[in-house]
């Protein structure tokens, strides 16, 4: 089963969209701070969409792309706006754009063969699509994501859904692997779905050593503006001279 299918979907963004909401004001600063206030801003990983509409209600034109059908109906009916496409963020052709944004892991998730490339290939793929002055803001897992402790367990729910996450690391390899099991109401039954996400995990001085490398003004951030990042999540704005 692909990642995120329509069940996961559905409760990823009724659950769990306050990353990339809570993300969103310090996000745009970032991209005005840097003289883009409108222009194309091309999403990878975009998910159900709510960055994208946020993006298109500060004026922005989107173009998302994302691996998952059902992510990618529930993001066409939150940004109508936006353009999306269905497709692995490593393979896929980039549009010429002002920024390129990717929230929340997406980088990481090592489901997809391509993703086993070196990431400096994809930074200079980005690094190609922006126009000069245009930036490249994203987050992903370090090493420090894997739990110290063993393997964690985690209960969440909500209206109609909850759902069991079972977290376990490797720091020899590098990779952080969650077991999700999801229980969605459907009429008066609950439906249960599996599903399993690795991720591959990369070093924070790596990812900037990448990015200088593909001709990018790199430097780490904290957090998108007051919204601080989780334990074990590093970000940067790479800038395009």
């Amino acid at each position: 089963m692909p990642a995120y299918g329509e069940d996961l979907a559905f409760i990823h963004d009724a659950g769990f969209s306050a990353y990339c909401l809570g993300a969103a004001p310090g996000l745009l600063r970032i991209l005005r701070s840097h003289g883009i206030a409108d222009g194309l801003v091309a999403d990878l990983g975009c998910g159900s969409g709510r960055w994208a509409r946020r993006l298109n209600d500060a004026g922005y034109r989107v173009c998302g792309i994302d691996r998952s059908e059902s992510l990618l109906r529930l993001a066409r009916r939150a940004a109508p706006q936006s353009r999306f496409l269905a497709g692995s963020l490593w393979e896929v052709a980039l549009p010429r754009c002002d920024a390129v944004t990717s929230l929340g892991e997406c980088l990481n998730y090592a489901g997809d063969p391509r993703a086993r490339a070196a990431p400096h290939r994809l930074f200079a793929r980005v690094f190609a699509a922006l126009r000069p002055g245009g930036v490249f803001v994203f987050d992903a897992a370090t090493p420090d994501r894997i739990p110290e402790d063993g393997p964690r367990r985690h209960w969440t729910d909500g209206p109609g859904w909850a759902v069991l996450v079972e977290t376990a690391g490797g720091r020899r390899r590098r990779t952080l692997t969650r077991r999700i099991v999801s229980f969605r109401r459907i009429g008066g039954h609950y439906r249960r779905r599996e599903e399993v996400h690795t991720l591959r995990l990369y070093r924070s001085a790596q990812i900037l050593e990448d990015l200088t490398r593909a001709g990018f003004d790199a430097v780490p951030l904290a957090g998108y503006g007051r919204f601080r990042f989780p334990h074990g999540i590093a970000g940067f704005v790479a800038r395009k001279p």
